[in-house]
């Protein structure tokens, strides 16, 4: 199931330009209806094309208001249950209500290396540069060899 926005809890990011939502959406399917014309509310997000929604939750999670919800995946939540995020500058609480009223929570934490730390290359070095190369770019070394096998 697709996200959708909660509009009594959505703020359209305090009246900023561009939301939370609309920043991180992958597939750009998030838009904030600022004078209300899409009949969504005025300064209110909204998924503009839910078939095309890929249900990888940054919305949900990055949302400061909790106004975004999600359908849980049945591997880790039942059917009929709700699960709602909540981020923290390290890690993001899961908070799992089931149908029978009980509340499980899980904390996972929302990076291994400091913001800024990551290498893009890994360590290795950029190999040949050749754009017409069938190596990739920290081939051959990042795959533990001297040379690859040639066609």
């Amino acid at each position: 199931m697709p996200s959708f926005v909660i509009v009594e809890k959505c703020d359209g990011c305090k009246g900023q330009d561009k939301t939370a939502c609309m920043y991180i959406c992958p597939n750009d399917l998030m838009l904030l209806d600022k004078d209300g014309s899409m009949g969504y509310g005025e300064m209110k997000a909204f998924n503009q094309d839910p078939s095309m929604c890929w249900e990888c939750y940054n919305c949900v999670k990055i949302c400061p208001q909790q106004a975004i919800d999600c359908r849980g995946y049945a591997d880790f939540v039942p059917m009929g249950a709700s699960v709602v995020p909540l981020r923290g500058s390290s890690d993001i609480m899961w908070t799992v209500k089931f149908r029978d009223g009980s509340v499980k929570r899980f904390k996972f934490p929302i990076r291994t290396t400091a913001e800024g730390a990551a290498e893009p290359l890994g360590g290795y070095d950029e190999g040949s540069g050749d754009i017409n190369s069938m190596e990739l770019m920290t081939e051959p070394k990042s795959c533990g060899q001297d040379t690859l096998p040639t066609i």
